[in-house]
């Protein structure tokens, strides 16, 4: 790849003014490697490539950002489709933009706000909406000329010879952008308007405030209904020529207001072939956004920016250091890395943000963050970062407690300060009540049952049947089953905090509730069945078919063991220890139906489904019934088989952290069948040893002995030197700091 040597150019973020000047001291890649080698002795962030999940499944991006930014600066390939849901899928060979917000690995797409494009010579300016739209609109690229790593991208734009870099600030992203030696003049192309992803347009606006500085907003509804990006933009060089355009009319003046806003940028580059692009933004004003800009401290030479990033992910990652092979060490901190891209800061420095209500909200003690993919996350994701984050955990519980003193009740998936309603479940509940339980919050108990009680003692999907029936009707509500299911467990969530409360009848209430999955349980056919309104089951059964109407993403197979909060009740309606192991061995020999399956029906073992949540933990239950090997060689089959260090490694969705948490957990050895338990189930961990440097300054340790990779069973399992005589440990077991030791063998006990 070829070297660049940068020229930085000082920002005047309060309106500059020509005689912007070069900063004196010029920083180079060796001045910043140095820099940085004397503040990290053990790079972590070497192990994370973020190209895994940009393939297959995964739907994850590649651009830089910080951990839980507000700003995701990544390419976009110009394309529409599924598999360009986070903007950019590792086949393709073109770039059309570099935007700032985007998605981590969820099933439907959105974002690609705010996009930058540099071009170089003689370019065809010209509107265009062809998905698949030639050159100049986009340039080719190859991935020989490319690289990311935490907080830092680069590409080199084959078409017009243009060096690409980003880095990222908490609220902020930073572009540099090297012109080749031909070009005395060069273009940044900025599209406010149309939407390459699948949200529409509906206001946009570009305001050219001095040569130096642009500001605007995109307004657009999609999976979020009222979405609003307000920009503050600076270049290093002045602008020497440009071209506004809206809906497809050229603006004559400095702003401009439409549907579809387009600005072209034209700067000289006699002097330096570089131009940087320095851009924050708001969900309230450009004016905060201008704020945000300034208290990321963006005028630093872009190298510094960069090495900021990466110290500040070499912070976050180095919370847990591991010693493994190095593939598992690759996984483990890129999941890590994913881990902490969601929930994300969404309030301003100010404190401000958009609610939703539709209207501006202000927090004065804590962060807003937003992004909660509750449906994902409540298995694992957030179970993990009350291990090793307890400090956003907090900031976290009270963003969601935001939530709902605006709107009223608990988010189900909220994102870009709006609720979606996405998925199923009120899984804000066993969220936030496994933090509470665990003393992480200072929330008050009362106004947290309120707040609970509130989703769970409302009408609306499928909840007033249920309350009813004991369970949802399937004329009444597609993925009735799933419901159920899914609304029992969160009744547990429930009354665990009612019974901490000293609330006997509101936890006798909801714990009667925890056990409706029982009504969609057939024994004759030893499933969980869909049931009508006059109490009969459901015909036309079969349990490896898919049934959307009846199942969320998956079949009868995944969703029959969705009991985690009751495994014994589960077992004994099976008739017992024996039975309901057969019936796990008989979900993992079981094939697949014969078939064109949707695309989250992913990552299989039989019938076992890991590249969707529904079924993550029942490799785990075998412990529950005396059966701790079938446990520990398939997690240890689900880590080798489907997380690889390939672009496409990971099997499903990787759903804003939910696959990366499972994946963590399993490694280490231990995973939370029972999200609100303050339990973790034993498996077969995979690294040799590992630290977590806990946040309140113990530390837990794994280890090993005669760990391998033929070496999956356990032979013995010891906490703190002595014999531990049950199938998992506790929360409080792990934070008061300690050893766990895997006797690790080639044989089954």
């Amino acid at each position: 790849m070829k070297t660049f040597t940068p020229i930085f150019i000082g920002l005047c973020l309060a309106g500059c003014v020509s005689t912007n000047a070069a900063l004196d001291t010029q920083v180079t890649d060796n001045t910043i490697k140095q820099q940085h080698v004397d503040v990290v002795t053990n790079d972590v962030t070497q192990f994370v490539d973020p190209f895994i999940g940009t393939d297959g499944k995964g739907k994850t991006y590649p651009g830089a950002t910080v951990p839980y930014g507000m700003v995701q600066l990544s390419p976009d390939n110009g394309r529409r489709g599924w598999d360009w849901i986070s903007g950019y899928f590792y086949p393709d060979t073109v770039i059309g933009g570099f935007s700032h917000k985007h998605l981590s690995g969820t099933g439907a797409g959105d974002l690609y706000d705010i996009s930058f494009m540099p071009l170089a010579g003689e370019t065809n300016l010209r509107l265009t909406k062809d998905q698949d739209a030639a050159e100049p609109i986009v340039s080719k690229f190859s991935h020989e000329r490319e690289q990311a790593s935490p907080g830092y991208y680069q590409v080199y734009l084959d078409s017009y010879d243009i060096n690409v870099e980003l880095t990222a600030g908490l609220r902020s992203g930073i572009q540099r952008y090297e012109f080749d030696s031909k070009y005395n003049k060069g273009k940044v192309k900025l599209d406010l308007g149309y939407s390459r992803n699948w949200d529409g347009t509906i206001a946009t606006e570009l305001t050219v405030i001095d040569d130096y500085t642009i500001a605007g907003f995109r307004k657009s509804t999609g999976w979020a209904t009222d979405q609003r990006v307000f920009f503050y933009t600076t270049f290093s060089k002045p602008i020497a020529k440009q071209i506004i355009t809206a809906d497809n009319n050229i603006i004559e003046g400095q702003s401009a207001t439409g549907k579809n806003v387009e600005g072209v940028f034209e700067f000289d580059l006699t002097d330096s072939k570089d131009v940087e692009v320095r851009t924050a933004i708001s969900s309230v004003s450009s004016e905060n956004a201008k704020q945000n800009l300034l208290a990321d401290n963006v005028d630093k030479p872009f190298d510094v920016l960069r090495a900021e990033a990466k110290q500040t992910w070499q912070d976050t990652l180095s919370q847990i250091e591991i010693d493994a092979s190095d593939d598992n060490k690759v996984q483990f901190y890129t999941a890590l890395y994913h881990s902490n891209l969601a929930p994300r800061v969404f309030s301003d420095v100010n404190g401000e943000y958009k609610g939703p209500d539709g209207n501006n909200h202000k927090v004065d003690d804590h962060t807003r963050y937003d992004f909660f993919s509750l449906w994902d996350t409540f298995r694992a994701l957030h179970p993990f970062k009350t291990i090793v984050d307890t400090k956003h955990t907090d900031d976290m519980m009270d963003s969601i407690m935001d939530h709902y003193e605006v709107y009223g009740l608990l988010p189900v998936w909220n994102f870009e300060g709006n609720e979606t309603d996405m998925m199923m479940g009120y899984h804000a509940v066993p969220v936030i009540a496994d933090a509470y339980l665990k003393g992480i919050i200072d929330i008050d108990g009362e106004e947290l049952l309120i707040a609970m009680k509130k989703s769970a003692m409302q009408d609306d999907f499928g909840i007033k049947s249920y309350k009813k029936l004991g369970y949802v009707p399937h004329e009444e509500k597609s993925w009735n089953v799933s419901l159920t299911l899914e609304y029992a467990f969160d009744d547990y969530a429930i009354a665990q905090v009612a019974k901490k409360l000293g609330k006997q009848d509101d936890y006798q209430y909801f714990m009667d509730r925890s056990k409706n999955y029982m009504n969609h349980f057939d024994p004759e056919a030893g499933f969980m069945r869909a049931k009508g309104l006059n109490g009969e089951f459901k015909a036309g059964f079969n349990p490896v078919a898919y049934h959307p109407e009846d199942y969320c993403e998956a079949n009868a197979w995944q969703y029959t063991f969705f009991v985690p909060h009751d495994v014994q009740g589960m077992i004994d309606i099976y008739g017992g220890d024996k039975a309901f192991g057969a019936k796990i061995d008989e979900m993992f020999a079981t094939n697949q139906a014969e078939g064109e399956l949707p695309e989250w029906i992913s990552g299989y073992i039989g019938q076992y489904v890991h590249g969707n949540e529904p079924a993550h933990h029942v490799p785990y239950l075998y412990q529950y019934v005396g059966e701790g090997h079938k446990t520990q060689a398939l997690v240890r089959k689900v880590m080798d088989e489907l997380y690889t260090t390939k672009p496409d490694g990971l099997a499903g969705n990787e759903d804003a952290g939910q696959m990366s948490a499972w994946y963590m957990f399993s490694a280490l050895g231990f995973y939370p069948v029972n999200p609100v338990s303050g339990e973790y189930v034993l498996g077969s961990p995979e690294v040799n040893n590992a630290v977590i440097n806990l946040e309140n300054g113990n530390t837990f340790t794994v280890k090993t002995e005669n760990q391998s990779p033929s070496n999956v069973y356990v032979e013995k399992v010891l906490l703190n030197g002595e014999t531990l005589d049950r199938t998992f440990i506790r929360h409080n077991e792990i934070m008061d700091g300690g050893e766990l030791t895997f006797i690790m063998s080639g044989e089954a006990k």
